[in-house]
């Protein structure tokens, strides 16, 4: 039994507390200076309490566009944040639930030698190889096309390693009995193991999902044409604006691009925890 001293609970709760602050307070910061006018934030000191101009601000971005560095309507761009998004994760988790399989429950020469070459991708991300990546998604004509915003960044050898090394743990007494019972290798795909991975499906999903919500720097060579620019961009473009940056639509964008992707960890969270708990087992 763990001795409970109170000196050493107050000190964990006070680092945790130090910890929630030092979050929370920027974006409480762009909250607050979301719901003000330009004048009141450049002047001195800046507020940090909320403003009047709360739906002003939120109705201007989602409906007519940012600030002078884009015109593309926020909500617009949020579409194809969460669409870019959905589809990486969704085609990371399929790419690594088939390979896994392969690695897991087949016989074939050179298995080893391909799952250490899958592994080894983990050291050549997308900035590595991003040039012969654009040439070729350029060669092919998918440049301002979800296609090419999704489809280099499909693979990935971190899923692949986590879904293998999860099939390894399921018994060996599943597979003689589906085998007795006459399962093909896909029945016992789709019957036993999909249902056993649905906790870490989630947390790949969760993680995924955010990783292709933030890319920047792949978007930003594939569309040219602001349709197809995610969010990431879009508050880019507006920081980036030769004439005078609005900072009240900038930090309105930018706690709309929060949503999503919080939205995702708290609707999954349950299953995002499990299958991280069932992954170290």
């Amino acid at each position: 039994m763990v001795e409970r001293k109170p000196l050493l609970d107050l000190l964990s709760h006070l680092i945790l507390m130090v910890g929630v602050v030092v979050v929370a307070l920027p974006i409480w910061i762009a909250f607050a200076g979301s719901t003000h006018t330009l004048d009141a934030l450049i002047a001195s000191p800046m507020p940090i309490w909320p403003g009047g101009e709360f739906w002003a601000n939120y109705s201007q971005v989602l409906s007519v566009g940012g600030a002078s560095g884009t015109r593309a309507p926020v909500l617009r761009m949020l579409g194809v944040s969460f669409v870019i998004a959905s589809l990486i994760a969704v085609g990371k988790i399929i790419l690594a639930l088939i390979s896994a399989f392969a690695l897991v429950y087949f016989r074939f020469r050179f298995k080893q030698l391909a799952f250490w070459l899958i592994f080894i991708t983990l050291m050549l991300p997308l900035e590595v190889r991003i040039s012969p990546t654009y040439q070729v998604v350029s060669s092919l004509g998918l440049l301002n096309s979800y296609a090419g915003l999704t489809l280099p960044l499909l693979a990935s050898a971190t899923a692949t390693f986590l879904m293998r090394q999860f099939f390894m743990t399921i018994p060996d007494e599943l597979v003689e009995a589906s085998r007795m019972d006459g399962a093909s290798p896909m029945r016992f795909f789709w019957d036993v193991l999909l249902p056993l991975s649905r906790t870490n499906i989630a947390a790949l999903f969760v993680i995924m999902f955010i990783y292709g919500w933030n890319q920047y720097l792949w978007p930003l060579l594939i569309s040219t044409e602001e349709r197809y620019y995610p969010i990431v961009i879009g508050i880019r473009q507006m920081i980036a604006a030769e004439s005078q940056v609005e900072w009240q639509l900038v930090m309105t964008t930018a706690m709309l691009a929060l949503i999503p992707p919080v939205l995702v960890v708290i609707l999954m969270q349950r299953w995002f925890v499990r299958g991280l708990v069932d992954s170290e087992k």
